[in-house]
């Protein structure tokens, strides 16, 4: 990468934010399918990608979903929604499972890349709330082995929504933990 590319990337990791607000309209599958090639694209554990991705479009499930989740209320303003899933029956040779460890990471680039598309998303936890899981195993039949992470709300934003200034430089620590 050279410097622009850099502060190209950097500017997008900094400028993105959680998009709450949406104008009306539709978010073409194109989109939607970049934003989930993106989250494939997230590192995994021993590369074993535990990963599921449904894909809502259908308005009287955003619709329903939005009455039931309480915290994506936000589903109803919009034309799409991604639902990020974990396969609890991947595991490494071990036996251990990694599945919440790599949704996490596909989800933030699912963030990104709607950041970099233009689009408006918001993470909305599901996991570990069985009332917020539950709607959404039943209304698009997920099978018991399959976990619901979170369920991102897709679609154009308004412009309300504003980055935040996260930076907190007493968080960072050198060498050891330090007494302040």
């Amino acid at each position: 990468m050279n410097d622009m590319q850099n502060k190209t990337m950097l500017s997008l990791i900094h400028n993105r934010k959680s998009v709450r607000h949406f104008q009306s309209g539709d978010v073409n599958k194109e989109k939607l399918k970049e934003v989930v090639r993106a989250g494939m694209a997230a590192p995994s554990a021993r590369d074993l990608r535990p990963w599921q991705f449904l894909i809502i479009t259908n308005e009287n499930t955003l619709k329903n979903l939005a009455e039931q989740l309480p915290y994506a209320k936000m589903l109803h303003d919009v034309s799409a929604a991604i639902v990020v899933m974990g396969d609890t029956t991947v595991k490494s040779p071990s036996g251990q499972s990694y599945w919440l460890q790599d949704t996490c990471a596909a989800t933030e680039n699912i963030l990104l890349a709607a950041e970099a598309l233009g689009l408006g998303a918001v993470w909305t936890a599901l996991y570990p709330y069985q009332d917020r899981m539950s709607p959404v195993v039943e209304a698009c039949h997920i099978p018991e082995h399959i976990v619901p992470l979170n369920i991102i709300p897709v679609g154009i934003p308004e412009g309300a929504d504003k980055p935040k200034d996260k930076w907190e430089p007493d968080k960072i620590h050198w060498n050891a933990w330090e007494t302040k």
